[in-house]
């Protein structure tokens, strides 16, 4: 059971926490050596998940959701259940990596496009020399695949792995593979080592800080317009479930 109060946005379990509860909360997981699952949720979460029950079900097993969206945030207050703050994954994997090299944590870094996640791993190690890398592999989220990809993330013995195949790939990932893994802390990173690696630049601290990281992005990537249509449909959804007075469950 989890220690953290949960808020259900439209059938999703999001849990209630700051980025420094988070941070506790998943070095807690590394220490007990138990397996974990972290998911980072945003309102594009949300949607999917309403559409896909196999990706509900995991979301709402996770071990720790992470409010990574400030539509949960905004949507949580609307509906008098506040969420204190974004917990932006994309901070969380540098602030772990920077935990990971003082407790002597290794990382496996999974996904991302070829060469990215070596990229990435080589520049968190420089930032937080000693940090321990288990492996890095970019792969596929394909299930034909994970004869080849779970084999060698088991026998790495990482402490904690990072997934970026976006969602839900990443996350239905973990929640197949974990039984087999057995990773304390494993998290769905999305994009994140991109930007580690460069290869993206992330919205300006300002920009993140008024909520408006996913427009910026948008700006970058007009390409993902059709993607960024889930959060006027989360907005116009929760409001109508709040009037009938089941936005938060």
């Amino acid at each position: 059971m989890s220690r953290f109060r949960e808020v259900r946005i439209l059938g999703v379990k999001v849990h209630a926490v700051t980025k420094s509860q988070a941070l506790e909360a998943m070095a807690d997981f590394v220490r007990s050596g138990e397996p974990h699952q972290v998911a980072t949720v945003n309102p594009e979460f949300v949607m999917t998940a309403r559409r896909n029950r196999e990706f509900m079900q995991v979301l709402n097993a996770a071990d720790l959701s992470i409010p990574d969206g400030i539509g949960l945030v905004w949507g949580s207050r609307l509906l008098g259940d506040p969420i204190p703050e974004r917990v932006a994954g994309s901070d969380l994997v540098p602030e772990l990596a920077e935990l990971s090299a003082r407790n002597g944590w290794s990382i496996f870094f999974l996904g991302a496009a070829p060469g990215v996640a070596e990229k990435a791993a080589g520049i968190l190690s420089s930032r937080f020399p000693g940090l321990p890398v288990a492996g890095t592999y970019a792969g596929s989220p394909r299930p034909e695949d994970e004869a080849v990809i779970v084999p060698m993330v088991k026998s790495a013995h990482p402490d904690i792995l990072f997934v970026a195949y976006g969602a839900p790939a990443q996350d239905l990932w973990i929640a197949r593979n974990q039984p087999r893994l057995g990773v304390p802390l494993a998290m769905g990173v999305g994009g994140a080592l991109d930007f580690v690696a460069g290869v993206k630049k992330r919205a300006p601290r300002w920009v993140q800080r008024i909520g408006l990281e996913w427009f910026y992005r948008l700006a970058q990537e007009p390409w993902r317009w059709r993607r960024q249509l889930a959060l006027p449909r989360f907005v116009l959804l929760l409001l109508y479930e709040m009037a009938k007075g089941r936005g938060v469950e």
